[in-house]
């Protein structure tokens, strides 16, 4: 089953009588970009939620992990900070002429003059309990991005459908081909006015000339690559460079056959099948 880079999941845990909070969001990308935020009594843990993480395989990849309702926090005051900042803008609110006689009820309000002496690690219960919320959190995402991808496959079968429904009317129009080559090459001898035509030598040319502009292999191959594709897409996860790379070969045999046409209504058919690959290479974007 195919799945999306585009993830989504937040789930909450208590542990020890604090809320965990695990959110985890992800989006488009080559790699698998991490950035994870957690909070202070597990970062010591942060290169196992690393691993962890690694399950969702690529894209860019945000995670915060936060806890509420902390209990027993030793909070104090930055005196020296305080100090600092009080005098400093005092001396800068007498040169001015401006009222100081709040700096210090303002100034309280700063998080950065109040110091936590909690900086207590969570234990091997605490970090287990965590391991938990997180892997469930990443089944949370996983179910999300295989949601999101099963919508793709069917937006991209309905793409994959219409070049080959253009495919096929190909061959309605090669029977024409023929004899506008015929009519070409007739045309030709006519306007040079030669007269005396060798029948033999006239069909060796039409079949050298028709066997340049012929597109029967570039048909089987596009064919092959169009049923490969939909093979991959049903069979293999994480199928998303794979299925890159098919549809380059696609767009190889689609070119190729555009070059070769040398006939209007196929042209137009191969401008359509460009179109629908074009659509198709969009959402590949988004495929993990």
């Amino acid at each position: 089953m195919m799945k999306s880079m585009t993830g989504f999941a937040k789930m909450q845990g208590t542990i020890d009588g604090k809320t965990v909070t695990v959110e985890i969001k992800t989006l488009n990308s080559k790699t698998l970009d991490l950035n994870v935020k957690t909070a202070s009594s597990h970062r010591s843990h942060e290169m196992e939620i690393r691993r962890r993480l690694t399950r969702l395989v690529r894209g860019k990849v945000d995670v915060y992990i936060s806890e509420e309702g902390l209990q027993n926090v030793n909070v104090r005051l930055n005196r020296e900070l305080l100090r600092t900042q009080y005098n400093e803008l005092r001396t800068l609110g007498d040169e001015l002429g401006c009222d100081s006689s709040r700096l210090l009820e303002h100034l309280a309000t700063q998080s950065d003059i109040w110091l936590n002496n909690d900086h207590s690690e969570a234990d091997d219960e605490q970090t287990a309990m965590l391991d938990s919320l997180l892997e469930s959190t990443i089944d949370a995402v996983e179910q999300t991005r295989l949601h999101e991808g099963t919508v793709l496959e069917q937006d991209i079968r309905l793409h994959l459908d219409e070049i080959e429904r253009r495919l096929h009317l190909i061959a309605s129009h090669e029977a024409e081909r023929i004899t506008t080559a015929r009519e070409r090459i007739k045309k030709y001898f006519d306007e040079f006015a030669i007269k005396e035509v060798d029948p033999n030598r006239f069909e060796q040319e039409i079949i050298y000339y028709l066997e340049k502009l012929d597109i029967t292999e570039e048909k089987v191959r596009l064919q092959k690559h169009l049923d490969y594709f939909r093979q991959t897409m049903a069979e293999e996860e994480n199928c998303g460079k794979k299925l890159g790379f098919i549809a380059q070969e696609m767009g190889r045999e689609i070119n190729t056959t555009g070059s070769k046409a040398n006939h209007v209504e196929i042209q137009k058919l191969v401008v359509e099948m460009k179109d629908e690959l074009e659509k198709i290479k969009e959402q590949l974007g988004n495929i993990l």
